[in-house]
């Protein structure tokens, strides 16, 4: 169990007037960290998918003791971060196709085990992370991904989901939610943005797979961030982490907004936060101050149609509706706090 922590100064050590224990600090604190995705990438100011990465690749850098190699889809996270002939990444990196960054990480993992039982070795002490945006996880790869569960192959797969094709020019993908305006997916008709009862919820779809460990994290509580990577790597077979990232561009958010709207997709049920293994739900992160998704939807400029000159107050009413469905699927409120 972990104790939640309060920062009453932001970037000090001090919390509830006492000095938080080198173990309670986050990665990011350490002189000792790796910098896995180090300075210099070209990411959008305020781009949750560079802050969510630097956090999970450090944290699983440290959980190894840097033995750590990763895959790494095509999409945002690897045109930024590899403009040629630079790279900002510090750690082995492979840069795979759109759709196999999993079957790029089994065949790391596969080259790992027979390196590892010619030497004598039950494990290889080198652990696999494969990563790719929503569109390089949920659609093009979903197949592999599928493969790499069914297999139980020892890799850590992280998706890091900003809800689109943001790189290509914001097109929808199976991630993007209900309503929201694509470049695929216009503000136009009588029901604006994307479909209502399309899409798939990955998190749940790895569930019934019965692997490992299953989880779901934000980019607004990254001290749950690091240790979901760290107990991950502490198990062996398939694990599966699904971080929402939010983006400035694609969402139409302000910049400095990121970290709030993470918190925002978490305080109104639109993003349950939660860990499961071998397809249980063994805990759940609950929600304390309960808000209406309204509020998240109008910092958005996604969902601007839905309240505008010609509002669609149904729309909204079906997306809370969606909200209230995961808050009871996942018991998600503190009856503590809401009693």
């Amino acid at each position: 169990m972990t104790q939640p922590i309060k920062f009453y100064q932001t970037g000090t050590f001090t919390v509830g007037n006492r000095l938080l224990t080198p173990e309670q600090r986050s990665v990011q604190s350490s002189t000792e960290r790796s910098n896995s995705l180090n300075s210099g990438h070209r990411a959008c100011q305020g781009c949750g998918e560079a802050l969510g990465a630097r956090y999970a690749v450090d944290a699983a850098m440290r959980a190894t003791n840097g033995q750590l190699i990763a895959a790494n889809a095509t999409g945002c996270l690897e045109v930024f971060s590899t403009p040629y002939p630079e790279t900002s990444w510090q750690l082995p990196w492979i840069h795979s196709l759109f759709g196999n960054a999993a079957a790029v990480g089994t065949g790391i993992a596969a080259a790992l085990r027979v390196k590892a039982q010619k030497a004598g070795l039950a494990h290889s002490n080198v652990r696999v992370i494969a990563q790719g945006g929503d569109g390089g996880t949920t659609d093009i790869g979903f197949g592999c991904l599928s493969g790499m569960f069914e297999r139980n192959d020892d890799v850590l797969y992280i998706c890091y989901d900003n809800e689109a094709y943001m790189n290509t020019g914001v097109q929808r993908s199976s991630a993007t939610p209900a309503a929201a305006r694509t470049a695929t997916t216009m503000a136009v008709g009588a029901h604006p943005g994307a479909v209502f009862g399309q899409g798939k919820n990955l998190p749940r779809i790895a569930m019934a797979h019965d692997i490992a460990y299953v989880a779901t994290a934000t980019v607004a509580d990254l001290h749950d961030l690091e240790a979901k990577v760290t107990h991950a790597m502490s198990l062996r077979g398939a694990r599966y982490l699904h971080i929402l990232v939010p983006c400035p561009l694609g969402w139409g958010a302000a910049s400095q907004d990121t970290i709030k709207l993470a918190r925002l997709a978490c305080e109104t049920g639109i993003f349950p936060v939660f860990e499961a293994e071998k397809g249980e739900v063994t805990h759940v992160q609950k929600i304390r101050h309960r808000v209406p998704v309204e509020n998240y939807l109008r910092l958005q400029k996604r969902f601007a149609h839905l309240f505008g000159a010609h509002p669609h107050p149904e729309m909204v009413a079906h997306i809370q509706d969606q909200a209230d469905r995961n808050i009871e699927r996942f018991k998600l409120l503190d009856m503590e706090v809401h009693a």
